[in-house]
C-alpha cells in the first residue's frame, strides 16, 4: 500500500509500513502479550481457556475486577491450578477498595476518582490479608489501584513475607496520563502500569520513551472505559509501545463489577467475545506488523500462579465439610508457620 499513498502525495503513519519503534522488550524478547480482563472467577477462566483452544490465541495473562475477597479459597485454588496449567497469569484485584466501603463520596458523580483507594488503616489491612489468602492459594498476580498499599506490599515482599514471584499491577484506575506520573508509580514498585484507553500512539510513544516498565493498554474498551474500539491498530500500538499488555475489554456489554453466581453465564458469554475480539485484532496484526512477536505461554515475568501439589485438584465442593465449612487449612495456621 506505501506506494499508492507515494501517488497520491500522503505519507504512510507506520501503521502498516514499518516505521519507527520501541527496541524494549519483554524478558523473552517478544513484543507483546494478549490479557483478557474481567475474568471473574473459575467458570469465567475456563470459558476462556476454551475460546482460545478454539481460535488458536495465546492468552498470556488474565484479570479479575471484582475483588480475590469474593472468592472462596477453593475458587482461588482452581483460577491458581488452571492458570499454572495453562501458563498464564491470574492477576486478581485487590479487595476491599473505597467503592465498596460504606463510605458514599466514592460512589459519587465527583468521588469516583477515589474508587480503587483503601479508606484508612482498617481498610489497607483487610487489603493486605487479601493479598497474603491469596498468595496462600498460589495467586502470584495482583491488581493495586492505590499508591499507599502499593508501597506497603512492595516493602512486604523485600522483607521475604511476600513471595519474590509476586508481581504487581496497577489498575487502569491509577493510569498515568504523562510520563512522570509513570516513573513515579515505576519507583513506588509497579510491575506493569495500565495507560488511559484513549491514549494516542504519539502520547505512547512518550511514554515508553522514559521507561522500560510493560504497558497494559486496552485495544477495546467497556463503556466506563470510553468504549474504545481499536484492535486493527494492534501494530502500531505494539511497534511504538512495547513491551506492551493488549487488552481486550468489550463495549456495549454489562458491568460486571462486583460479579458471581448470578452474572457468571453472561461473565462467560461476555470473556468468550473478548477472546474473539483478540483473534480478530491478531489477524490486522499479521497483515500490518507480522514481523512483531508474542510471549508463549509460560514466559519469563509472568506471574504465573505457583500451585501446592498438595492442592491441585481440590475444587470447590472437594474441601468442604458436608454443613459446608470450609475444611482447608490456611498456610499461616500450618505447623511449624
Amino acid at each position: 500500500m506505501t506506494d499508492a499513498w507515494t501517488r497520491i502525495g500522503l505519507r504512510p503513519t507506520g501503521a502498516g509500513a514499518g516505521g519507527p519503534g520501541s527496541a524494549k522488550r519483554f524478558p523473552d524478547g517478544a513484543h507483546f502479550r494478549i490479557e483478557i480482563p474481567s475474568v471473574e472467577g473459575p467458570r469465567v477462566l475456563e470459558a476462556v481457556l476454551d475460546a482460545a483452544r478454539r481460535y488458536d490465541v495465546v492468552v498470556n495473562r488474565v484479570s479479575q475486577g471484582s475483588g480475590a475477597m469474593l472468592l472462596r479459597e477453593a475458587e482461588l485454588r482452581d483460577m491458581a491450578s488452571l492458570g499454572r496449567e495453562a501458563g498464564l497469569e491470574v492477576s486478581l484485584f485487590v479487595g476491599p477498595r473505597e467503592g465498596f466501603g460504606v463510605g458514599l463520596n466514592a460512589r459519587t458523580e465527583d468521588g469516583v476518582a477515589q474508587f480503587g483507594q483503601l479508606r484508612g488503616v482498617r481498610q489497607l489491612e483487610y487489603a493486605v490479608e487479601d493479598v497474603v489468602r491469596s498468595v496462600e492459594a498460589g495467586i502470584r498476580s495482583f491488581l493495586v489501584a492505590d499508591e499507599g498499599l502499593l508501597t506497603v506490599l512492595v516493602a512486604m515482599q523485600e522483607a521475604g513475607d511476600l513471595p519474590a514471584s509476586c508481581v504487581w499491577k496497577l489498575s487502569v484506575m491509577k493510569a498515568p496520563s504523562n510520563p512522570a506520573s509513570l516513573l513515579v508509580l515505576e519507583r513506588l514498585g509497579a510491575t506493569t502500569a495500565n495507560v488511559p484507553s484513549d491514549i494516542s500512539s504519539g502520547d505512547l510513544a512518550e511514554m515508553r520513551e522514559v521507561s522500560s516498565l510493560p504497558l497494559d493498554l486496552y485495544l477495546e474498551s467497556p463503556d466506563a472505559l470510553g468504549g474504545i474500539v481499536r484492535g486493527n491498530e494492534i501494530a502500531e500500538l505494539v511497534r511504538v509501545g512495547a513491551p506492551l499488555y493488549a487488552k481486550f475489554g468489550l463495549r456495549n456489554s454489562r458491568l460486571l463489577y462486583p460479579s458471581g453466581e448470578h452474572l457468571v453465564e453472561e461473565a462467560c458469554a461476555i470473556a468468550t467475545e473478548k477472546v474473539h475480539r483478540a483473534a480478530v485484532a491478531l489477524e490486522w496484526l499479521q497483515r500490518l506488523g507480522p514481523e512483531l512477536v508474542q510471549s508463549g505461554p509460560g514466559a519469563a515475568g509472568l506471574g504465573i500462579p505457583e500451585v501446592d501439589a498438595k492442592l491441585v485438584g481440590r475444587g470447590a465442593r472437594d474441601d468442604a465439610a458436608p454443613d459446608g465449612t470450609d475444611t482447608a487449612t490456611p498456610l499461616a495456621m500450618k505447623e511449624g508457620s
